[in-house]
């Protein structure tokens, strides 16, 4: 078994030169339920050897893909070992916790490196995000609990806006930064616990 799962955000984007470069993300930490993300967070911590490894495999994946943009590369990390999982050729869904954390948001960089605009990875602060499930099976469903929410500190809301919900079905995240990991969790649970959807 290992010991947690990664998302390891990788852009080729191209430098300064318009020769293509890979450049990271700070490593993404997630939680899954039934196959599903529940809740994200950046950084990950981990050793140096494993995220070495973790870069050397992402790099290798998304070299042999080719083209431009952010890759999503999840990987299996125990002690310094690493395993491939999968990759996805766009933004990730662990990864709308950059829209808080980042100096530039996974979507922001997919759409710079495709359009061949100076790239940055830079991580701002620790932060983290967690799913606001439908909860129920309807159409055209509203929110309660979004003022209660934004209290939170730093929290901010992302509502996807879909026509139809199911009670597993994701309809939104909260988000949140924190001093730390462990406190950007927190918030994002707290704030994410207090949206209601309605019928």
């Amino acid at each position: 078994m290992p010991d947690f799962e990664i998302t390891l955000l990788t852009v080729r984007a191209r430098g300064a030169d318009g020769e293509i470069e890979t450049r990271f993300c700070a490593p993404i930490g997630h939680r899954q339920v039934k196959g599903d993300y529940v809740e994200s967070w950046q950084p990950q911590p981990m050793s140096a050897a494993a995220r070495a490894r973790a870069r050397q495999i992402a790099q290798a994946v998304t070299d042999d893909l080719g083209g431009l943009g952010v890759f999503g590369v999840e990987l299996f990390v125990k002690g310094g070992e690493v395993w491939f999982s999968e990759v996805s050729p766009r933004p990730h869904d662990t990864g709308l916790v950059t829209l808080v954390t980042q100096a530039l948001s996974e979507f922001a960089l997919h759409a710079r490196a495709i359009l061949g605009l100076p790239v940055d990875t830079a991580l701002r602060e620790p932060g983290a995000s967690a799913v606001i499930y439908g909860g129920l099976d309807g159409r055209g469903i509203a929110f309660e609990g979004v003022e209660a929410a934004l209290a939170v500190p730093t929290a901010e809301l992302r509502l996807f806006g879909k026509p139809e919900s199911f009670a597993r079905r994701r309809m939104g995240v909260a988000l949140a930064r924190g001093a730390d990991v462990d406190e950007a969790r927190e918030r994002a649970r707290e704030a994410a616990g207090r949206v209601r959807p309605v019928a």
